[in-house]
């Protein structure tokens, strides 16, 4: 299986589907969402995106979907260029696939010993090992401790700086060894999750891309149209939840001069859902999903 859509039935749901709607998956991975989307599409069409190549092998053959292979912070543009603006919905499901972590050489999983890679689309110059060769340690600690949220950044990007003075650093297994003083007593994976998240991120510029997708997803929506958002980490559902609360990325609140908040959306989920233990227990993965759904109004 090249990936276990999480929070299926509940996103899909949101979405509220209209059966000539225009609809949009910003984040097509394994087709899991686009394939529920389209079971209830009549006419309608589908735009999917996805700027890893290995997805874009699972293009779906139907005449209603088209696969864009690139990031989804170019969705206005490209829904502009294939006449397919305003759209009824936009659905991201944020973070890696299950196929990224799973193939080893992609460097996404510290579980193999594999080239420090960590791009979603290989096209990207930019990778994880450039990152730990060229940024400063200033540089270093500010990725650790904003997309990781690891408290002792400054001291782990002193450590990488010292190590590449010794020799390359080419290999996941190249890295632990630099972060293995730093484990908290039996936290070593959970460690290692926040410290390859926040490469990832940098690596991906994943932060700026969703902060470009959901501007864009004010501009694209009509009215009445919805907004569902899965995501893993905290940076990314901040953002998410400010936004939809607010309409802007700072979750600054505007009122009216009688007092009224004023916001483009009508929050359809007051609370993030997130999975059940059933679901959990199927796909660890979807430990960490928390998804929000908001309406234009």
């Amino acid at each position: 299986m090249y990936h276990t859509p999480v929070l299926l039935n509940e996103s899909i749901n949101g979405l509220d589907l209209k059966e000539n709607g225009v609809y949009v998956d910003a984040t097509f991975g394994g087709g899991g969402h686009s394939k529920k989307i389209l079971e209830q599409l009549k006419g309608g069409r589908l735009l999917g995106f996805d700027q890893d190549e290995d997805a874009q092998k699972n293009a779906l053959d139907d005449p209603r979907f088209q696969l864009i292979p690139q990031n989804f912070k170019y969705a206005k543009n490209f829904l502009q260029l294939y006449n397919a603006l305003p759209i009824d919905g936009l659905l991201a499901d944020l973070g890696v696939s299950s196929h990224q972590f799973d193939v080893a050489e992609r460097g996404f999983s510290f579980r193999f010993d594999a080239p420090l890679d960590l791009r979603m689309d290989v096209k990207n110059p930019q990778t994880a090992v450039s990152i730990l060769e060229t940024y400063d340690e200033n540089q270093l600690a500010d990725v650790f401790f904003h997309y990781g949220e690891l408290r002792n950044a400054r001291k782990i990007a002193r450590a990488i700086a010292h190590a590449r003075r010794e020799g390359a650093i080419r290999t996941t297994g190249d890295l632990k060894q630099i972060l293995t003083p730093f484990f908290p007593k039996n936290q070593e994976n959970k460690f290692l999750s926040m410290a390859f998240q926040a490469l990832r991120i940098e690596v991906n510029q994943e932060i700026e891309a969703l902060k470009i997708l959901l501007q864009q997803a004010l501009d694209m929506l009509r009215p009445g149209g919805r907004l569902v958002v899965i995501s893993y980490h905290s940076l990314e559902d901040r953002l998410v939840k400010n936004f939809m609360k607010t309409g802007n990325l700072n979750g600054e609140i505007v009122k009216d001069f009688y007092g009224n908040i004023q916001t483009p959306f009508r929050l359809i989920t007051r609370k993030a859902v997130i999975p059940g233990d059933e679901e959990i227990s199927q796909n660890n993965r979807a430990r960490s999903a928390k998804l929000r759904i908001a309406e234009k109004l």
